[in-house]
C-alpha cells in the first residue's frame, strides 16, 4: 500500500498478487463480504474496496442515494441521460444530428466520489438552483415548479438546440449528368425566401433562418438515366428545381451556425448545415432534481412577487412540499442542507453512497452544525417575507441550493394544433402524427365517454363532420350503395339497374369503404332506410 502514491505498485499488481479479487455472482453466494474494514470479523472472506463502487455511473451521480426510495434512484438513472449539459470539449466542432447544450452548466455543490472519478464536475449537466419548499400561487400542484423570471433572464435553464440538415450534391448520375447549385435570385417572386443564401447558393453562417427559407438553391437534371450525355452537351440538359427548405418551429427564428463539406460512400459531395436555436425555459418545459423528482414549469413569476429572506436572497424555484411524503426522497433534503453549508463555508460537501462510515459522505449532524456556525438554523429553514404583501410568512421555509437538470423534453417540440390539413388518401381521414400536421384522434375510450355523457351532437361532429363526411346514393329497395350518374343527373342503383328508389344520405367515408371491402369478400351489408 505504501508504494501506491509513488507509482511503484499499480492496481494490476494487487490483482496479480491475489490481494484484489473479482467475484462473480456464484462466488458471492459462498463469500462473506464486509462493507467497511471495521465490520470485518474472523469469518469475513472479503472486504469491499469502496461501497459506492457497487453502483454504476448513472447511480453514482446521485447524492445520498441510500436515503431515497429505490424506484426514485431508478428514475434518476433514466432521466440523467436526458439532461442537457456539456457533452465534450469539442462539442462546437461536431456535426451531430441533434445536440442539446446547456449554456451555463455548473458543477454540483453537493458532489460524490463517482462524480470526480468520471469527470462529471468538468462537464456538468445542470445548475445549482436556490429552491424554496413551499406552496405558492397554486401553479405548483402535481410536481409543477414555479420559476423566477429574473433567474431566467440571467440565464438559468437556457439552452441551445443544434440540428443538422444534409444536402447531397450528386456528381455523376447514370447518364453522366450532375446536380448544380445556382446563384440565388435577389429580386422577383420567391426571392424573399433566398435572402440568407450567399453567392454560391448556400446558406451563409451567421444568417437568421426562418421556417420555409431555402438553405440550398439546388437543381437536379430531369433525366438521370438513358444514353450518356457527352461533356460538350451538358449545357443542353433540362433541370428541375430541387431546393431544400428549412422546416423549423413556427414563429421561431434560428441561426445558421456553420456549414461543412464532406463526401458520402458514393463520393458525392455532402453539405451539412448546423442550425442553432437558443431557447429559454417556458411554461411546460421539464426539469428534475437528481432524486427522480421530475416536474414541469407551472408558471413564471416576477422576482418582485417572490418571497425573500432577511438577507435578500430570493429563490430561483419554488417546489410544492407535497412532493416529499409519498416519494420519500430524503436524499434531496440532505442535498439542500449540504449545498447550503457548502455555499456558506466555501467547500464542496460529499454525499457518496453508503459513505458516512468511510468518510466519503458528510453526516447530516456535521452539516447542520456548520449551518449553525454560519448563522443559519440547524434544520435549514429560513425566515421569509412575502414579496406581494411584504409581511413575514407564517411558517419557516426550507430553502437552499439543489442541483437541477433541464431535460430535453420541451414544450416547443411537442406542441400540436390543427384546424384543417392533409388527409389520408385511402380513408379520407386526417393524417396521424405531429410531423405530418395530423389531427388528434378521438379513440374508442373517448367515444365511450361521450356516449355515457349523452353528447350525441358532439359525437356526430367529431366522428363524421370533422373527419370524413361523404354523400352516397343508397337504394331503398335493395339497401345497396349506388352511384351518381352525371349524364342522367340522378343516382343509379347498380343492382336494380334503375334510379327510381335512390336516396342520398351522409355517412363516414370509412363506413362506405368497409361496406365495399366486405362486398369484395362476398359479404353484402344492406342499409335499411326509414322516413325521418
Amino acid at each position: 500500500m505504501v508504494g501506491i502514491p509513488d507509482g511503484i505498485h499499480t492496481f494490476q499488481d494487487f490483482v496479480r498478487g491475489g490481494l484484489i479479487e473479482y467475484l462473480d455472482v456464484n462466488e458471492q453466494n459462498n463469500a462473506l463480504i464486509a462493507l467497511y474494514e471495521g465490520e470485518a470479523t474472523s469469518e469475513t472472506t472479503h472486504i469491499e474496496i469502496e461501497p459506492f463502487t457497487i453502483l454504476g455511473v448513472c447511480a453514482g451521480l446521485i447524492p445520498y442515494p441510500h436515503h431515497n426510495q429505490s424506484p426514485r434512484n431508478t428514475y434518476q438513472c433514466a432521466m440523467g441521460k436526458q439532461a442537457m449539459g456539456s457533452i465534450a470539449y469539442n462539442q462546437f466542432s461536431r456535426m451531430d444530428s441533434v445536440l442539446y447544450l446547456l449554456l451555463y452548466p455548473q458543477r454540483p455543490l453537493l458532489t460524490t466520489r463517482t462524480i470526480e472519478l468520471v469527470g462529471y464536475d468538468k462537464l456538468g449537466a445542470g445548475q445549482n438552483a436556490t429552491v424554496a419548499v413551499m406552496s405558492y400561487s397554486g401553479y405548483d400542484i402535481e410536481d409543477a415548479i414555479v420559476m423566477n423570471k429574473s433567474s431566467l433572464d440571467r440565464g438559468f435553464g437556457r439552452c441551445i438546440v443544434m440540428k443538422s440538415y444534409t444536402a447531397i450534391y450528386q456528381k455523376n448520375y447514370e447518364n453522366g449528368t450532375s446536380d448544380r447549385v445556382l446563384r440565388p435570385q435577389r429580386t422577383g417572386p420567391g426571392s424573399e425566401r433566398m435572402q440568407i443564401l450567399d453567392d454560391y447558393g448556400l446558406a451563409a453562417p451567421g444568417e437568421i433562418i426562418k421556417p420555409n427559407d431555402i438553405y440550398i438553391n439546388k437543381e437536379s437534371p430531369i433525366h438521370t438515366t438513358g444514353q450518356r450525355v457527352p461533356a460538350d452537351g451538358q449545357q443542353d440538359i433540362a433541370y428541375k428545381p430541387a431546393k431544400q427548405t428549412f422546416k423549423g418551429p413556427e414563429g421561431e427564428s434560428c441561426v445558421v451556425d456553420r456549414v461543412a463539406f464532406c463526401s458520402d460512400k458514393s463520393e458525392n459531395l455532402c453539405i451539412k448545415f448546423i442550425i442553432r436555436h437558443t431557447r429559454r425555459p417556458e411554461v411546460g418545459d421539464k426539469f428534475s432534481s437528481r432524486h427522480g423528482q421530475k416536474g414541469v414549469c407551472g408558471t413564471i413569476i416576477q422576482q418582485e412577487d417572490f418571497p425573500f429572506s432577511e438577507t435578500g436572497i430570493c429563490p430561483d424555484l419554488i417546489m410544492n412540499p407535497h412532493g416529499f411524503p409519498s416519494r420519500m426522497t430524503i436524499g434531496k433534503m440532505i442535498e439542500l442542507l449540504g449545498g447550503k453549508a457548502g455555499v456558506s463555508c466555501g467547500r464542496f460537501y460529499y454525499g457518496s453512497a453508503f459513505g458516512e462510515a468511510s468518510g466519503h459522505a458528510d453526516r447530516v449532524e456535521a452539516i447542520s452544525e456548520t449551518l449553525v456556525k454560519r448563522g443559519f438554523s440547524y434544520n435549514g429553514k429560513d425566515f421569509l417575507y412575502s414579496g406581494i404583501t411584504g409581511c413575514p410568512l407564517q411558517a419557516y421555509i426550507f430553502m437552499g441550493p439543489i442541483y437541477y437538470q433541464k431535460l430535453k423534453h420541451m414544450v416547443l417540440d411537442k406542441i400540436q394544433a390543427r384546424g384543417s390539413g392533409p388527409r389520408v388518401m385511402l380513408t379520407r381521414q386526417p393524417t396521424e402524427g405531429r410531423a405530418r400536421n395530423g389531427g388528434l384522434r378521438v379513440g374508442e375510450m373517448e367515444r365511450d365517454c361521450l356516449i355515457s355523457y349523452g353528447a350525441s351532437l358532439l359525437i356526430f361532429e367529431r366522428l363524421m363532420i370533422s373527419s370524413d363526411p361523404l354523400e352516397v346514393q343508397v337504394c331503398r329497395k335493395c339497401g345497396l350503395l349506388g352511384y351518381f350518374s352525371h349524364k342522367l343527373k340522378r343516382g343509379i342503383c347498380s343492382s336494380c339497374s334503375n334510379g327510381d328508389n335512390i336516396s342520398m344520405i351522409k355517412l363516414p367515408y370509412a363506413c362506405k369503404l368497409l361496406f365495399q371491402e366486405l362486398q369484395s369478400m362476398n359479404i353484402v351489408p344492406r342499409i335499411n332506410l326509414a322516413e325521418p
